[in-house]
């Protein structure tokens, strides 16, 4: 995991300002319908910090972390939240978040460790709490500029969640990339703790 981590903390500033100023309604509303009023949200990699500030602006109580010294900079000084230091290897805390938000976060996670952190993930939901997950559509481990990338399909996402009895899924979709230049598809799932 260090060179991804020693990729984002060398290029924190261009990062953040390729991705702070997307627009990423569209993809809040399934996630945010399921939740109550003022719920407690883990957005898990937060990176810029955008959605965090988003759902902070929308009356949620956010915690937030990622794995990069620089972007937890970045991120806190733009949402005015202690944003922790932390790889989604170590979530440990129990029946804590309505809801986890691991917005293209994950597409980082080692594939043989994918279903442990979706473990962690469910540990960390309240009983019914829902997380949203995304990864780069696509099959195949590999490694692009120093970052290493876990791309994933309908398929693989079927075999990951078969695993797990008491998780729901309650959507999963293909989206493109909302940056004006990119057009990479998105693997999208939504799936609730039951």
């Amino acid at each position: 995991m260090s060179t991804t981590q020693d990729y984002y903390n060398q290029h924190a500033e261009a990062f953040y300002a390729q991705t702070v100023c997307v627009d990423m309604n569209d993809l809040y509303q399934p996630f945010l319908t399921h939740l109550p009023k003022h719920a407690k949200i883990l957005d898990l990699g937060c990176g810029s910090g955008r959605d965090t500030l988003a759902f902070k602006h929308q009356g949620y109580d956010v915690d937030a972390i990622d794995y990069s010294e620089e972007l937890v900079k970045k991120a806190s000084q733009f949402t005015g939240l202690k944003v922790m230091h932390q790889s989604f290897y170590d979530l440990s805390v129990k029946n804590k978040y309505h809801g986890i938000w691991a917005c293209a976060s994950l597409l980082h996670c080692e594939r043989n460790r994918l279903s442990d952190v979706i473990h962690r993930i469910k540990e960390a939901l309240l009983d019914q709490g829902v997380c949203y997950i995304s990864f780069k559509y696509g099959d195949s481990d590999r490694e692009k500029e120093g970052r290493q990338f876990t791309d994933l399909n309908e398929h693989q996402a079927e075999v990951l969640f078969n695993h797990f009895a008491n998780i729901q899924i309650l959507q999963q979709w293909i989206t493109t990339d909302r940056r004006p230049d990119r057009d990479e598809k998105w693997l999208n799932i939504l799936f609730k703790k039951t």
